[in-house]
């Protein structure tokens, strides 16, 4: 009964085995991006306590500007899916230059930005020592984010067709330079000067680049013109980008409250010290490894949920929605293990040379940090599944064009349940660094129970993002 069971959720479009072939690309993907910054903070970790302390706030608050935009150029996937499914591929086109030309205005913009780092860090309260690091790290990042969102919007050509293997190669080449240019800026190696978390930073962007010309010329191939008028389709076209700002928006919004939550997260444990915010950056940077595999299939949902939409079919938009739920959980049961029954080897990964003989100025033992870090890791595994639920529901959700919906919960869940219970938390000095890692997970629960039952609920199903399908079938 159960292999009966198992081979009829595995066979047949949108089955597990579809939701793989989608996803497995994406999910090795953003395991690239996952290893590329678990590598990142490794070497910075090596290279100064204090830029390892300042690499994940700094990040974050760049990372929060440019998630607006991300967010935004993210639904180009969506809308090419749609076209895809509905068999208007002189659309797709069309579709990709409406996000490019998004993604100019927002570099423009970000660029503009890039020097407000300093007073917010101020503001926040963290140790001296590590405020201008942070300062550092976000100025570079926020200059060059207008090629994450660009590289974002190209994806989502390759992506919303369900090539998603473009999408890894591209990724995996991007993950592959950035890891050797990390070591050289970081450490002043291969005739490289010695720029340590400045040199992150560039690193990072280099490899963004990077992306985008490697997507560019993918872009170059004939089919690229013939059948989707990529290249002809270059001029502004005010209508294809309203209907991407009408979906994106809301989706870009609510890609920037949930960063901004994580991010106040972050700049509230660093109010508690060096010690909870190293631990806690650590345990940030180990927790990718859960859930930016689980992205991948949200991303691949996202696609059959589009395509399936534009065949006015939400019988297969379910169909793919569970079976990439089923895969999602067994994923995280698996690391959720890991990181309750081997913590320690993981931690010691970001342990120096130096820390293993002596505390770092300010007093931050890694013993410290370590003992810290194990508890949090046991939180990470107590709410993965519920994460799960909630990027996989999230991702079906955002392939309808049902982003108002997420937007608004997430604008209430980011601000009632984690930001102001954890800030009232740590000014009372209250339960410690268990108080504002609570607030943390019951926020993901209420992300899931919120997203999965507006899922079940169908209003998804009356969206409508594209014109009238021709009403043939083009697919082959």
């Amino acid at each position: 009964m159960i292999a009966g069971w198992l081979k009829e959720r595995w066979e047949g479009t949108c089955g597990c085995a579809e939701v793989l072939r989608v996803g497995a690309p994406l999910m090795i993907s953003m395991g690239s991006t996952t290893l590329m910054q678990f590598t990142d903070r490794i070497f910075l970790g090596w290279h100064d306590v204090s830029e390892l302390a300042a690499a994940v706030p700094g990040g974050l608050v760049s990372f929060l500007l440019v998630s607006f935009f991300m967010g935004a150029a993210s639904c180009v996937g969506v809308l090419v899916a749609q076209y895809h499914g509905a068999c208007r591929p002189e659309r797709v086109g069309p579709a990709l230059w409406a996000g490019v030309w998004f993604s100019i205005a927002a570099g423009i913009l970000l660029a503009a930005l890039a020097e407000t780092g300093a007073p917010l860090f101020r503001l926040a309260g963290h140790p001296a020592s590590v405020q201008g690091l942070e300062a550092d790290y976000f100025r570079i990042l926020t200059l060059g984010g207008g090629w994450i969102v660009l590289a974002t919007a190209l994806s989502g050509y390759f992506s919303g067709l369900g090539r998603t293997v473009h999408v890894m190669a591209v990724n995996l080449l991007g993950a592959a330079a950035n890891i050797p240019l990390d070591y050289a800026l970081i450490f002043g190696r291969l005739g490289a000067p010695e720029l340590g978390i400045e040199g992150a930073a560039i690193a990072t962007v280099l490899g963004s680049v990077l992306s985008c010309l490697l997507f560019g010329l993918l872009l170059l191939a004939p089919e690229a013109q013939t059948r989707h008028r990529v290249r002809s389709s270059w001029r502004f076209d005010a209508d294809m980008l309203a209907r991407l700002l009408r979906v994106g928006l809301p989706a870009g919004v609510q890609f920037f409250l949930d960063i901004m939550a994580i991010t106040g997260f972050a700049l509230l444990l660093g109010r508690m010290g060096l010690v909870a915010l190293s631990a806690t950056n650590i345990a940030f940077s180990i927790n990718g490894l859960t859930y930016l595999p689980v992205i991948g299939l949200s991303i691949a949902v996202s696609v059959l949920v589009g395509r399936s939409q534009g065949q006015q079919r939400p019988d297969l938009a379910r169909r793919a929605t569970f079976n990439a739920l089923f895969l999602a959980l067994v994923w995280m049961v698996g690391v959720g293990l890991l990181f309750v029954l081997a913590p320690g080897p993981l931690l010691d990964l970001f342990q120096s040379a130096s820390q293993k003989v002596a505390p770092q100025d300010g007093g931050a033992s890694f013993a410290d940090i370590r003992e810290m870090g194990i508890v949090l890791l046991r939180y990470v595994a107590l709410y993965s599944l519920a994460d799960a639920v909630s990027i996989v529901f999230f991702g079906a959700l955002k392939g309808a064009g049902d982003t108002r919906f997420v937007m608004l919960v997430m604008l209430a869940a980011s601000v009632c349940v984690l930001i102001l219970p954890a800030w009232w938390l740590v000014e009372q000095g209250l339960g410690g660094i268990h108080g504002p890692w609570l607030c943390l997970s019951a926020y993901i629960c209420f992300l899931a129970a919120c997203f999965g039952l507006r899922f079940r609920h169908g209003a998804w199903m009356k969206r409508r993002l594209i014109e009238a399908a021709p009403g043939k079938n083009c697919h082959t």
